[in-house]
């Protein structure tokens, strides 16, 4: 697990915000991937909004 989260634009498919969080807590990236889609499937765009600003706002790798 890495201390600080960064984005991971080359293994990552929209932001790189997906294959970052896997990077930083040190699960797969397909998991994380599919932990997004479960989100969005419950509270909706709550979970685009915050994964838009994380893209945004988080430095890259």
């Amino acid at each position: 697990m890495n201390s600080r989260f960064l984005l991971n634009r080359q293994d990552g498919k929209v932001m790189g915000v997906a294959a970052g969080l896997a990077d930083w807590s040190g699960i797969d990236v397909l998991l994380v991937r599919l932990g997004l889609v479960a989100a969005l499937l419950l509270t909706g765009p709550v979970v685009i909004l915050f994964y838009l600003l994380t893209g945004w706002l988080a430095a890259d790798r």
